[in-house]
């Protein structure tokens, strides 16, 4: 087990090396209480997955395989770091897709091991959640946390690292699974987020109105987003053309069908894609303004993909001004996917002297409630 006390160097700082691979982003890092962030490397799949318009999980876990050494090796010489100035190995061991936490999970196992330091599997939500530690003006605990990305909608009260409390969370679709669905039916390409956000700077406000699901009838903190979905679908059929399916005991008559879609105009595609944006927007900055409100905190954290979206920055920022309270953002790299994060919540861990034991391990579900404070404690992830 590592000590605070001490690092390896023998100075006060504890370094460590994180590697990512939940998902479709490669990614290695090297983090050092003292000194900050020394480095950081990412490699994205997207080219990879493109052309299939999503995320292909046997794909990501072959290419993690190819590109998380030389990442490591990058991250390693960009910091000016040997092995032996390591104190401990994080790596991301949950929540994600399987084949591909164990690449990363692997790697990060064997370089520990022979390196004679500790490995610790981080929880990729912690993760997120700690990004904004990075900055150089981070957030004070206790506050509240909005992790919003395409796998995961939520609002968490943090009241320090590993002490969370869910609040609210999406019943369906996450908010960024909303934007990329839209966005196929729009018939964006993949990542369809980022592209729609783009299209809605050319729609024109009113022309379409999409229901705010969990907002209009609850008072509550969670969130769905599958029936907007449903609404952009039935836009989209209606400005193609594309007559709604019979009622039931209706004859199916091809002729209703008019020969098929027309083409979707720009225009009417750019209106749906500021409705789309304008509902997950108002959505989630009520429900996180309402967890301020019921909480008593006055500082949020954005994390999370999404947490990248101007318009979400815009809409929070303005409304968290208005209650006296302030929101804190990870710098735009750190929003997506990244070792930096890792790193952050693996340092805090190993520095408290917490390791894994031998074992390879990696979870594809992992609740983060059952995350709890970092202690000096080998444990069993």
């Amino acid at each position: 087990m590592i000590r605070p006390a001490k690092g390896k160097s023998g100075d006060d700082g504890v370094r460590i090396l994180a590697i990512e691979s939940s998902c479709d982003e490669s990614a290695a890092a090297v983090l050092d209480r003292e000194r900050g962030l020394l480095a950081h490397e990412l490699y994205s799949q997207v080219d990879l997955h493109q052309v299939h318009g999503g995320v292909v999980p046997e794909l990501a876990s072959r290419d993690h395989v190819q590109r998380l050494l030389p990442l490591v090796e990058r991250a390693l010489a960009a910091a000016a770091t040997t092995p032996a100035q390591l104190d401990g190995v994080a790596y991301t061991a949950g929540p994600g897709l399987i084949g591909a936490l164990l690449t990363g999970a692997a790697l990060a196992r064997s370089l520990a091991y022979a390196w004679g330091v500790p490995a610790l599997g981080v929880h990729h939500l912690e993760g997120h959640l700690l990004a904004p530690l990075l900055e150089p003006d981070p957030p004070p605990f206790p506050h509240v946390a909005l992790l919003v990305s395409g796998g995961h909608t939520m609002l968490v009260e943090a009241g320090g690292i590993g002490e969370y409390r869910l609040l609210g969370e999406t019943r369906d679709d996450a908010a960024g699974e909303a934007f990329d669905k839209s966005a196929k039916l729009l018939g964006l390409p993949y990542p369809g987020g980022p592209h729609l956000a783009r299209l809605s700077g050319s729609g024109r406000p009113g022309r379409h109105h999409f229901p705010r699901p969990m907002l209009e009838r609850s008072a509550g903190l969670e969130f769905s987003f599958s029936g907007l979905k449903t609404a952009v679908l039935h836009a989209v059929r209606e400005a193609q053309g594309v007559p709604a399916a019979p009622a039931a005991g209706e004859p199916n008559d091809p002729s209703r069908r008019g020969g098929g879609p027309r083409p979707l105009d720009p225009a009417v595609a750019a209106d749906i894609a500021l409705e789309v944006q304008s509902a997950i927007v108002e959505t989630l900055v009520v429900k996180s303004m309402r967890a301020l409100e019921q909480t008593g905190h006055g500082s949020l954290v954005v994390a999370g993909g999404v947490g990248a979206n101007r318009a979400l920055r815009a809409a929070l920022d303005a409304a968290a001004q208005r209650r006296g309270a302030r929101v804190y953002y990870p710098r735009l790299e750190f929003c997506t996917d990244n070792a930096a994060m890792i790193a952050v919540a693996g340092l805090a861990r190993l520095a408290a002297g917490e390791h894994d034991d031998l074992a390879i391990r990696a979870r594809a579900q992992w609740p983060l409630a059952s995350l709890g404070r970092p202690t000096p404690e080998e444990r069993h992830p």
